[in-house]
């Protein structure tokens, strides 16, 4: 295992949210966890910025309806895997690197009943393990940024999209260069390789053969979701104090604290592409 897949299992072993802490909130809200629907699991499992409205923008943008063969890159617990096939009638696959994330992820899709159209599969996005040609869409959240090389993943996104296929994605971007300091805290808080301009990030996704379809800077949008993110995982930090148990990564919080003052600062932010093949 290289150095940076290391780094970014780590963090998400440790990240504040999980699927032990979202059984945890739904067995206190209803006392059990039986006959579960897929939305009761939207309050706790959508994490991304924004939200169910931008995974909407999302498959608005890649044009994913009843029928589609849909991949999620860098799953995660798999919100947006079960949230697309749930609403849209997707058929979603999603690819996701770290085992603990694998199996909460299938867990929970299992708890909703949807494993039959919203699976999680152990994988890199560096090197997916889907067909040519099998899918009329690839999305992903907020995750390239973990990612070593960026261009050899949306180079497997092309790979496995239908001529005509899309990828719509967001991601972090870099308005201008960070300190040396502030990359170090994002690479050992949160695991965030280098970042790129929006210019840049348009050359690389068009590198590869896609043709860029729109590029939206989303920082402004970014700034009260961030901050309101931030206020959450100190909440949660706080529950875990109160009850004696782990208040989680102490370098992940710090890191989130600077890393929402750069976005406020416009030093760093976002970005929604979306690309056709």
């Amino acid at each position: 295992m290289s150095d940076a897949t290391s780094q970014t299992v780590y963090f998400y072993d440790r990240h504040p949210i999980s699927s032990e802490i979202i059984f945890k909130k739904l067995r206190a809200s209803r006392g059990h966890l039986d006959d579960l629907r897929p939305e009761e699991l939207f309050p706790h499992d959508q994490d991304h910025y924004g939200g169910l409205a931008v995974t909407d923008e999302l498959a608005r943008g890649a044009q994913i309806g009843a029928g589609s063969q849909v991949a999620d890159f860098c799953a995660g617990l798999g919100g947006t895997v079960r949230y697309l096939a749930h609403k849209y009638g997707a058929d979603v696959t999603g690819i996701e690197l770290t085992p603990a994330r694998v199996a909460g992820a299938q867990e929970l899709t299992r708890r909703v009943g949807l494993d039959h159209t919203a699976r999680i599969v152990e994988g890199n996005v560096m090197d997916v393990p889907l067909p040519d040609a099998s899918m009329d869409a690839v999305v992903s959240q907020e995750a390239f940024c973990h990612v070593p090389d960026v261009k050899k993943a949306v180079g497997e996104a092309f790979r496995v999209l239908k001529t005509g296929g899309r990828l719509a994605f967001t991601d972090w971007i870099a308005h201008q260069p960070l300190a040396t300091a502030d990359a170090q805290l994002m690479w050992e808080g949160m695991a965030i390789q280098p970042l790129r301009s929006i210019a840049d990030y348009r050359s690389l996704v068009e590198s590869v053969g896609f043709k860029v379809i729109s590029a939206q800077d989303l920082t402004e949008e970014w700034g009260p979701i961030l901050k309101e993110r931030l206020a959450m995982y100190q909440r949660l930090r706080e529950e875990a104090r109160q009850a004696g148990t782990p208040m989680g990564h102490d370098a992940f919080h710090e890191s989130y604290i600077r890393f929402v003052d750069l976005i406020q600062q416009r030093k760093l932010g976002g970005v929604r592409i979306v690309a056709v093949k």
